[in-house]
């Protein structure tokens, strides 16, 4: 194993430190316990938005704290949810009178951990709603599931509520927001190689020299199958077309392209995958009407990549228009 690390046991905390000195005009970092909270934190009459998960996935979720996204974020460890505790701490270092909306991506821990917070934030009189995020189509279950992985149209949620949150929206109106879109999202990814959990030591699983995995979950959990490695063009018709069959997508949907890396992917790939994926839409008459194309949820060095595509309409693409100034994604503001 060759990472850019001391301990295993450090690799969260002394990456957190590194993003507060990064970023220190956009974000602070309490370390007992993990909690990355916006630095004008907590934003007077103003619905706190708040998500998490485990460590590894980077920038997804404390890249995505500050202006217009999300006002705190729970790291957990690295593949590992966040606890009760540090969900009940960003709650507090947030909540700024108008209540708290918590975006869960579907793993059982998150999903128990994130409700247990919100059980004891209500019995001190904060208004709490929870929505959980489930757009993998890959998967009904998996390892760390009943139901959907929440994977990459976390981002593109995170993005919207966190635009309407800053643009005035209340907890009622946000929720719905929120229920919309996650009813509107799909996602589908594929693995090259395998990632190195640092605490671990070795690859999580074992591919040949000329096998991929096709939808694997972004800890490393199985996909649909595994096959020959084939040419990009197949590659991201065998992602894009379970997307499109199971919303199911038509002519002359308007829809937001999110293609990411899982880590180790470079842009090069990146690009012409994207490329290929829009003239598949386009084929279909489906229009793109934003994009998003980068390593905004990964699996630390895993080569591979995913693909969301999210069925729009105007008051979406308002909010993910909004101003936004965070670690990861900036723009207008």
């Amino acid at each position: 194993m060759k990472k850019i690390i001391n301990d295993p046991s450090t690799v969260v905390g002394e990456s957190l430190r590194g993003l507060a000195a990064a970023h220190a005009d956009i974000l602070k970092v309490r370390t007992e316990p993990a909690v990355v909270y916006r630095a004008d934190a907590p934003v007077p009459d103003k619905v706190a938005v708040i998500s998490g998960g485990g460590s590894g996935h980077e920038p997804m979720h404390g890249g995505f704290v500050g202006l217009g996204m999300l006002d705190a974020a729970c790291p957990g460890a690295v593949f590992t949810s966040p606890t009760p505790d540090q969900v009940q701490a960003a709650i507090e270092h947030v909540h700024g009178g108008a209540g708290v909306l918590l975006i869960v991506k579907n793993y059982t821990g998150d999903v128990l951990n994130f409700e247990t917070a919100a059980e004891f934030a209500e019995m001190s009189d904060v208004a709490v709603r929870t929505v959980v995020i489930d757009d993998d189509v890959a998967v009904k279950d998996s390892l760390y599931t009943a139901g959907r992985r929440g994977v990459g149209g976390t981002v593109l949620l995170e993005k919207i509520l966190g635009g309407a949150a800053e643009g005035g929206y209340r907890l009622d109106e946000l929720e719905a927001l929120a229920r919309r879109v996650i009813s509107s999202v799909r996602s589908m990814g594929v693995a090259l190689t395998a990632c190195t959990v640092p605490h671990v030591g070795e690859p999580s699983f074992v591919l040949g020299d000329d096998e991929i995995e096709i939808g694997i979950g972004i800890h490393g959990e199985p996909g649909r199958r595994r096959v020959p490695h084939m040419p990009a063009d197949q590659l991201v018709r065998a992602l894009l077309e379970p997307i499109l069959d199971d919303l199911p997508f038509g002519s002359g949907d308007r829809v937001v392209l999110f293609t990411n890396s899982m880590g180790g992917t470079p842009l090069v790939e990146l690009y012409l995958a994207h490329g290929i994926a829009e003239r598949l839409l386009e084929e279909r008459g489906i229009v793109v009407e934003r994009r998003l194309v980068g390593p905004y949820v990964t699996s630390l060095e895993m080569q591979g990549m995913s693909l969301t595509v999210l069925k729009v309409d105007d008051e979406m693409l308002r909010w993910w228009d909004a101003p936004v100034r965070t670690a990861a994604l900036r723009w207008g503001a």
